[in-house]
């Protein structure tokens, strides 16, 4: 992945760009507090908004993007279907008020949430219609393991081409990673600086003090050095903006492998 700034992107399999860094809006609540964030980061630089159905704040994103001055065309939104309205036609239903929902025409990415067993396959044939109707740019998954991912491209037309998955520092899914990656599947973290919690690990606070910057900021950058994309949430102006703030500077081998090291396979969940 070449970085160079925030606007940046990373080409998928079917060629459409996505910005390597944005915004999640995870537990921001629906009206000002995601409105807000959406808005402070547009007016950053960020043009990647992560959202989903089980937010509940679809709405608010959606006006936030409507109301800025930034074309539609540069604001890459993504959404996710929830469990609950999986299978062939309730994903094609909650698609259609994500539409709504979002005020838009289109959805850049649209993912399943959660491998559901038994409805996933259902749900992946609504979405690659509506990827053939052109109502999505890209699809993909979140929260799928090896096998799951492994049944999807053995069952269905069209190959995921992201799965969002927690990634951080002490949860580093090293062989889902390589899987994806060997797979062409780009891999995106979910709880990044694992909720604030990387700025107290030791090893990367002596990194973030080297380089006069903060441990998330280390950690976002490595997750790009990783060719690892990212949507840290935050819903605060400032941690929105410094959160944007690590283009600056370039791990060295020695850190990337020692923040590598730090993996203990626990879960922020």
């Amino acid at each position: 992945m070449k970085i160079t700034d925030i606007k940046g992107t990373f080409k998928l399999l079917n060629g459409v760009e996505i910005p390597y860094f944005g915004l999640g809006v995870y537990n921001a609540s629906e009206g000002t507090e995601t409105y807000n964030a959406v808005t402070y980061a547009l007016e950053a630089g960020y043009r990647l908004i992560d959202t989903a159905t089980l937010y509940y704040n679809e709405k608010s994103v959606g006006k936030a993007v409507a109301d800025s001055t930034i074309p539609r065309e540069e604001v890459f939104i993504t959404t996710k279907v929830w469990n609950t309205d999986q299978g062939y036609q309730r994903t094609k239903d909650a698609f259609q008020r994500s539409l709504e929902y979002l005020r838009v025409e289109y959805i850049d990415l649209y993912l399943i949430h959660w491998p559901v067993s038994n409805l996933f396959f259902e749900t992946w044939q609504a979405i690659e219609e509506l990827y053939s109707e052109g109502l999505v740019k890209a699809i993909g998954v979140s929260n799928f393991r090896q096998y799951h991912l492994t049944e999807l491209i053995n069952n269905s037309k069209i190959k995921p081409m992201i799965n969002q998955v927690e990634f951080h520092p002490y949860y580093q899914q090293n062989d889902l990673v390589k899987f994806c990656q060997a797979n062409d599947i780009v891999f995106e973290a979910w709880a990044p600086i694992m909720r604030g919690r990387v700025s107290q690990i030791p090893e990367i606070v002596s990194i973030a003090r080297k380089y006069n910057k903060s441990p998330i900021q280390v950690v976002l950058r490595w997750n790009l050095q990783r060719d690892i994309i990212t949507i840290p949430k935050s819903s605060k102006k400032e941690r929105i903006i410094s959160n944007a703030e690590f283009f600056d500077f370039e791990l060295n081998e020695e850190e990337i492998t020692l923040i590598n090291s730090l993996d203990k396979g626990v879960s922020v969940l």
